[in-house]
């Protein structure tokens, strides 16, 4: 069995420190400062988050998906509520989210519960995506086995169709979640791998927050 070896690839963590004194005293407005310096260095996708979830029989699962918008309860995300995360989040309304960004040597996660958003929001959103994306979200069942390439793309002719001036509907499927983080997160790499870590844990009073080992 072919293997790589990493140990000629591996490289230090110079970038950057993180302080007690450098962090927010909430973890959603230090979340946006960081979301901030991605969009700085131009970083292709600084939004992109991993979500996973689980389902009723224990087996997780990860995808990357986009952040949508950032409110003071967290982070907010849109998909098919019938996709493989929708079916879990049904089940089981938590999960855990990762954002990474090599180019500043950071990565957050964060902990909780999921709720759905107001649908208003969703129709609103819904509306503001390129006609292309509201074509595919309509067309697509997502997670869900197709025959073919071609059949899926005589489903978006048949929308084109139907809707020819754009405007096709939101699906009732295709809704919006937001995670509300119990804990949070922030990692800055460090030299030798001493990194620094925070871990914000939520309390009845607010917010504690501890210098943690890496």
């Amino acid at each position: 069995m072919a293997r790589i070896d990493h140990r000629h690839t591996r490289r230090d963590y110079r970038l950057g420190q993180l302080r007690r004194a450098d962090l927010a005293a909430n973890p959603i407005d230090q979340l946006a400062a960081w979301l901030g310096d991605a969009k700085a260095i131009e970083n292709p996708e600084p939004t992109a988050m991993i979500l996973a979830t689980v389902g009723e029989d224990g087996q997780p699962a990860a995808r990357a998906v986009l952040l949508k918008h950032l409110d003071d309860e967290g982070p907010c995300w849109y998909t098919d509520s019938r996709s493989l995360k929708g079916q879990q989040l049904a089940v089981n309304p938590k999960a855990s989210i990762l954002f990474y960004w090599p180019e500043l040597e950071r990565q957050v996660r964060l902990d909780g519960e999921v709720r759905m958003l107001d649908p208003a929001l969703a129709d609103a959103y819904f509306a503001s995506r390129p006609v292309g994306s509201r074509y595919a979200a309509a067309a697509s069942h997502q997670s869900q086995p197709i025959a073919s390439r071609e059949e899926l793309e005589r489903r978006l002719d048949a929308l084109r169709a139907r809707y020819p001036d754009g405007a096709v509907p939101r699906p009732p499927a295709w809704i919006g979640y937001r995670l509300e983080p119990s804990l949070v997160q922030f990692w800055q790499g460090r030299e030798s791998r001493l990194h620094d870590r925070f871990q914000y844990t939520r309390e009845p009073e607010g917010w504690t927050i501890t210098r943690l080992m890496p």
